[in-house]
């Protein structure tokens, strides 16, 4: 009992000198935390570079919030913290991840003229809506949606650093989000009779 109590004393000066600005005392911190932070979104997930982005995600919020961020107990707030992540994270993937899934299923039906039409129709509005976006960034969210390569791999491919490949697909994402729901509500409605 007492063990947790000192535990929980020596966190709280920890965070007010990470409020500061000790880079060593946010070291010890992440030290003492991250790894029960990954096995905490790892067990969600069951994917080890997901698990990594979200754990690297919440302690670079720490930091960066450090001045006004308030936090009372740290094994609650990043229990927290990874449940809310991942929550979000699957929700996406799961909404980007089912408009592929319809790509391919019906791109692999035998559609009637009609739906044909309709097909090439939105293939070429997708396309063009991919094109709106800046070479790098396009290139990255093909890679990653429609290749399914990690972001890992990605950065290893194009010979950039792997946050600068979280960050772009991010924000493409964050770009296509509204069309990408929109054209998989409207591409669902044409072919729903087709599944």
């Amino acid at each position: 009992m007492s063990q947790g109590k000192s535990n929980n004393e020596e966190d709280k000066i920890l965070l007010q000198l990470v409020a500061e600005g000790s880079k060593s005392a946010f070291d010890q911190l992440f030290e003492k935390y991250w790894q029960q932070a990954y096995s905490s979104a790892y067990k969600r997930l069951k994917k080890h570079d997901d698990a990594m982005d979200i754990v690297q995600d919440i302690f670079t919020h720490i930091w960066l919030k450090r001045q006004t961020i308030s936090i009372e107990n740290i094994p609650a707030y990043l229990h927290v913290a990874i449940r809310n992540k991942v929550i979000k994270f699957v929700l996406k993937q799961k909404s980007v991840h089912s408009f592929f899934d319809l790509l391919d299923h019906a791109a692999e039906k035998n559609l009637n003229a009609d739906a044909r039409l309709l097909w090439k129709d939105f293939i070429k509005s997708y396309e063009a809506l991919l094109k709106t976006l800046p070479p790098k960034r396009q290139m990255i969210f093909r890679l990653h949606y429609e290749e399914s390569l990690s972001t890992k791999t990605i950065s290893r491919q194009m010979g950039i650093n792997r946050k600068t490949v979280q960050n772009q697909l991010g924000k493409a994402v964050e770009t296509l989000k509204i069309s990408l729901l929109r054209m998989l509500t409207v591409t669902m409605l044409f072919f729903a009779h087709l599944f």
